[in-house]
């Protein structure tokens, strides 16, 4: 089918958490299958535009993807960045605590107050692939979605790839899912 036949969406989701949790590398490996070993923090915002086809329903998804940097001194920025959002991956390290207390209390609280509408959040426990240095297990990350009322929790490696399709689909198919549209997620 061709592209102007396709019915068409746009979705602005936004990925948030601590610094140095993987929210670029996620986004490189959705989007290149790629990783890069050298860590370059992400100033103020990335935004990230792909166009997503989804054949079994016909549809073409502009998506637009706002990579927002976790360090503090952003913070008085951010808050503009999250206007007009479908949905958000909120994402924090298997290897450091302190980043899953941070979505509760920061990150999602965040997302709360300066977001005017519902919208859909993944809850992305990050590297998977350093399981001798993980701190926190599957239940933690579990009982934390469950508290944010988050539609699924995924453990992910932005190094191997594990999980990281999954998780910006469960997310893409929640958004549409609000819209009326159904698609099988496994």
């Amino acid at each position: 089918m061709a592209k102007e036949e396709l019915t068409q969406w746009t979705f602005k989701i936004l990925l948030l958490g601590d610094m140095a949790v993987g929210k670029t590398s996620l986004i490189n490996q959705y989007l290149k299958h790629s990783f890069e070993e050298d860590y370059k923090p992400t100033l103020g915002v990335n935004i990230i535009t792909i166009d997503l086809e989804i054949k079994e329903i016909d549809t073409l998804i502009k998506l637009i993807i706002w990579d927002i940097a976790g360090q503090d001194k952003y913070e008085k920025f951010r808050r503009s960045y999250y206007e007009g959002c479908s949905g958000a991956l909120l994402v924090y390290d298997l290897t450091r605590q302190h980043t899953l207390n941070n979505i509760e209390k920061k990150w999602f609280k965040d997302v709360k107050n300066h977001v005017t509408k519902k919208i859909d959040y993944v809850l992305i426990g990050n590297k998977l692939d350093l399981e001798d240095s993980r701190v926190i297990n599957s239940d933690e990350g579990n009982d934390v979605a469950k508290k944010i009322n988050a539609v699924d929790f995924i453990e992910t490696s932005a190094k191997n790839g594990e999980n990281v399709e999954d998780a910006f689909l469960t997310l893409i198919y929640n958004i549409l899912n609000k819209f009326g549209i159904k698609i099988n997620i496994n």
